[in-house]
């Protein structure tokens, strides 16, 4: 099969390589005299060194030579409200001097908030939490850093681009103008942390004792599990239905080794390696095929057609034992486990390792992960240099990221014999330590994604916040998985940008829609003509030509 890959975002970059050695130019906060291909060529003055380190480089713990206050758009989480007692605030205070004027935004408004407080001019020095493409759209407007220019004031992420061979998909945010707008939180390994939960007592009984090797053996073992087990109406009923991606979760994972892109991941435009070009992902060969398997197990009556049902109603049928399959993450282990407990229940549950498909055994391109934004007014602050030595140092340094995920050592963890963090026995996260009446995040504000962009970055820290069992899968994964190269972006300028954040939309609600009711069999795949033609009346065809046509510009 052709291999293709998938551009997860619109805005546009050329690959180009990042020059991390920076012509001095200029003599303010933000005199910009790069070219914007080379990285940057911008060079901060003493009037904008205030607090700034002058010996900060890689491995160096950041602390202002005197104290800085910086505003802070906060993400708050229902689950952990801010706190102003919390000790990474105090220990961020006495440790490094550094505070913040914070502006806090319940999740709910947070996308929402974010983007009118960006727009108006009111955009806060620092905003975490920003996802690849949410910049692209402030970019014209002129209210974001580009950060590609200052990339000499950042050791520590130059130092992990460069060790963690992360320069083609840093190259991929490049907007038209040749720069980036937003520093990615980064991963060392691929994030694999979803699959399908089974109830292993069911699969056992079904005589069922190894892991399907593809998709198509799991359809098989949910027709042996139900028949196994005859008081189950359908084996697997799944969650994460929320609109627009009905069973966002499943084909999300599913999806790269189908050659597409689908669920929680899916975006209109898909690159062909064998063309050269993109094409509209939901209307390719690939992406009816993945849809065909999923409606199959719905034709087969071992999957619940019931896809628009909420995640509560999915979590009873599967703690009650009236199902023996649902989409689960890693974190949620303890949660469904704790259920099943509650609801006087007792049977074994395990996460599947993820099958592979007609494309092969894949993971999908990229290692990064949310990250922050800094305001283009931050340049002219007497405090910006320091700003960008503690950004640095906060996200991207292995002292920061260990402190934005576990803490301060003595306080809230301590250190193995090989020098990887535990987590105090009475402290809870996640998986770790279930039971502990005290909470990394609710009681310390540690293991946020305000303050630790990737939950842990490198290998060793994340593995470090898993359980044995958690850890095993995930390396039983990551061993039997490709991970699929990054796709080339193609550069839109802001005319064509503008236009196809307009199609975007409406082609991507209509495939939704259409996904959903093929899967249920709403919708013949007899009818799959009608519906291609049905995309391309929405402009589709408009979409993708813009999309090539960036590219080929790109050269």
């Amino acid at each position: 099969m052709k291999s293709t890959r998938t551009r997860a975002a619109l805005a546009a970059v050329t690959l180009t390589s990042l020059t991390l050695g920076l012509a001095a130019c200029g003599s303010g906060g933000g005199d910009d005299s790069g070219d914007g291909e080379a990285g940057g060529a911008v060079t901060i003055d003493a009037e904008h060194s205030v607090g700034a380190m002058d010996d900060f480089a890689v491995g160096t713990d950041f602390k202002a030579t005197e104290p800085v206050k910086f505003s802070l758009m906060y993400r708050d989480m229902p689950d952990y409200p801010v706190k102003d007692d919390w000790s990474v605030f105090k220990h961020l205070e006495s440790d490094r001097g550094v505070t913040f004027d914070r502006t806090d935004i319940p999740l709910a408004d947070w996308d929402q908030k974010k983007s009118l407080l960006i727009g108006s001019g009111e955009a806060a020095d620092l905003m975490p939490v920003s996802y690849a493409g949410s910049e692209t759209q402030f970019v014209s407007g002129g209210a974001i850093l580009p950060v590609s220019d200052y990339l000499d004031y950042m050791p520590n992420f130059a130092d992990k681009i460069e060790k963690w061979g992360l320069q083609e998909d840093l190259d991929n945010l490049r907007q038209d103008d040749g720069k980036f707008y937003l520093l990615p939180g980064l991963r060392e390994k691929p994030d694999v942390q979803y699959s399908v939960m089974i109830n292993d007592d069911m699969w056992k009984k079904a005589g069922i004792t190894e892991d399907p090797a593809t998709w198509e053996e799991f359809g098989e073992d949910l027709e042996k599990v139900k028949a196994a087990n005859p008081e189950l109406k359908y084996a697997f009923s799944d969650r994460w239905n929320e609109n627009p991606n009905p069973l966002g979760s499943l084909l999300n994972v599913m999806a790269p080794n189908f050659d597409t892109a689908a669920g929680w991941g899916y975006n209109n435009a898909h690159y062909d390696e064998g063309t050269g070009k993109f094409e509209l992902t939901g209307t390719t060969d690939a992406y009816k095929q993945l849809l065909e398997t999923v409606n199959g197990w719905v034709e087969d009556g071992t999957m619940d057609p019931e896809i628009t049902q909420n995640d509560d109603q999915a979590k009873q049928k599967f703690v009650t034992g009236k199902s023996a399959a649902v989409s689960a993450n890693t974190q949620e282990l303890t949660v469904y486990r704790t259920a099943i407990e509650d609801a006087g229940k007792d049977f074994a549950t395990r996460m599947l390792t993820i099958p592979g498909g007609p494309a092969g055994s894949n993971l999908p391109s990229g290692r990064f992960t949310s990250g922050v934004m800094i305001s283009a007014d931050a340049a002219e602050k007497p405090y910006f240099k320091a700003l960008l030595q503690y950004v640095d140092w906060q996200y991207f340094s292995d002292q920061g990221i260990e402190f934005g995920t576990f803490g301060v050592e003595g306080e809230t963890y301590s250190k193995g014999s090989d020098g990887t963090p535990v987590l105090n026995d009475d402290i809870t996260w996640g998986p770790m330590n279930p039971g502990a009446k005290k909470f990394l995040n609710k009681d310390f504000g540690y293991s946020n994604g305000v303050f630790v962009l990737a939950n842990g970055s490198s290998q060793q820290l994340i593995q470090a916040m898993m359980p044995d069992e958690i850890k095993d899968w995930t390396n039983a994964v990551l061993d039997s998985k490709t991970m699929l190269p990054v796709a080339p972006a193609a550069r839109l300028n802001e005319m064509e940008l503008e236009q196809n954040t307009l199609l975007d939309t409406q082609i991507k609600d209509a495939v939704a829609a259409a996904t959903a009711e093929f899967i249920t069999g709403k919708r013949s795949f007899d009818d799959w003509d009608a519906y291609v033609a049905q995309i391309d009346g929405l402009g589709s065809q408009q979409f993708i030509d813009t999309m090539n046509t960036a590219l080929e510009r790109q050269g």
